[in-house]
């Protein structure tokens, strides 16, 4: 079991004119966590930085963070040191700053970036997980109301799922949770593999 965010959670610190938008994200994976920075810089096209953290696994030794430009160890270490607090792992934590003329030099900025992104820490939800593995199902339309029940009644989640030609759910399973393959393999014209690298 490991602590992670359930929603993004949002912050933000401001200082002698200088703003600091801090958003934290579930992610559990580098493609999710480069499209959220990819989105952040789009839709915040006057900002100076986007300074960011992550850290990914039930080990946590997956980790990255950037000071985007800022000077070295002011953003992205007392970003990194928020996930560290607030033991998590599976997230994406990324500050925007908006410059308002002043310097606040290294002492400030560590403030600043370590304030808005404990906030969105704080605003979002923390909850327990577990490593999981993704699976995808396809089945007979005779299958899906067998299907979407026993679906239904597990603690796993739909990430996608496709009812056109032939039915198919691509599912985020809990690895503790063998019950669940083993009641959806007994269902007639189910076909389960995985999808993990």
């Amino acid at each position: 079991m490991f602590r992670t965010i359930q929603n993004t959670g949002e912050g933000v610190y401001k200082e002698k004119g200088s703003k600091f938008y801090g958003y934290a994200y579930p992610c559990h994976s580098v493609e999710v966590i480069k499209e959220h920075l990819n989105r952040l810089r789009k839709e915040n096209p006057g900002c100076v930085h986007v300074c960011y953290a992550y850290c990914l696994g039930s080990k946590k030794e997956d980790y990255r963070y950037s000071d985007d430009g800022e000077p070295s160890n002011s953003a992205g270490a007392p970003i990194y040191g928020q996930i560290k607090s607030f033991d998590l792992t599976n997230v994406l934590i990324a500050v925007v700053r908006y410059y308002g003329g002043t310097n606040l030099g290294v002492g400030g900025l560590i403030n600043a970036y370590r304030t808005a992104a404990k906030e969105a820490f704080e605003n979002a939800n923390i909850i327990e997980d577990e490593d999981r593995e993704t699976v995808e199902l396809t089945f007979t339309y005779e299958a899906m109301p067998f299907v979407m029940n026993t679906v239904k009644a597990s603690d796993c989640t739909i990430l996608e799922q496709d009812f056109e030609e032939s039915p198919k759910l691509i599912l985020s399973v809990p690895v503790s949770n063998i019950n669940l393959q083993i009641q959806l393999e007994s269902i007639k014209g189910v076909h389960i593999q995985s999808v993990d690298d």
